[in-house]
């Protein structure tokens, strides 16, 4: 079974700050095991660093409805690309027939259980998660237990 994994914590720089988001325990589990690292925010070409963006209205369900938007820290809507680069990785996900992936929390694109809508920490998903749910394929946060 190959895995599909967010790029940031296996300790690629691909978060919005440059930085990355290694989880020893992430990384430990996949040992081994085929895997897909990526990040869908690279996918999209919105680039490292770039602004950090929130939720306005909704997670990433309300997104794909097309009832909520996410936007950059300088009100630019970024709504367009973060469906694209979704879009992309879930297209790689079912070519390759993934059925498992290990998402970072919070994040607006793989946030599995809490995202930030506005400046607030809220139940919810990001745009990729709700993608890969939408096709029956199970998501876990970092910091869920893995095995």
């Amino acid at each position: 079974m190959m895995y599909l994994v967010s790029a940031c914590l296996l300790g690629i720089n691909c978060r919005y700050d440059g930085a990355n988001a290694h989880s020893e325990t992430v990384t430990a589990f996949l040992d081994g095991r085929p895997l897909l690292a990526v990040c869908p925010e690279l996918v999209a070409g919105l680039g490292v660093p770039r602004p950090p963006c929130r939720f306005e209205g909704g997670d990433g369900r309300a997104v794909i409805a097309g009832t909520a938007r996410i936007v950059d820290e300088n009100g630019n809507d970024r709504t367009e690309a973060f469906v694209a680069g979704a879009r992309a990785v879930l297209a790689t996900v079912l070519e390759k027939r993934i059925s498992v992936a290990i998402l970072n929390e919070r994040s607006p694109s793989c946030g599995v259980h809490e995202v930030y809508i506005g400046a607030t920490r809220s139940p919810g998903m990001g745009v990729l998660t709700a993608l890969l749910v939408e096709a029956g394929i199970r998501g876990f946060s970092d910091e869920e237990p893995l095995g």
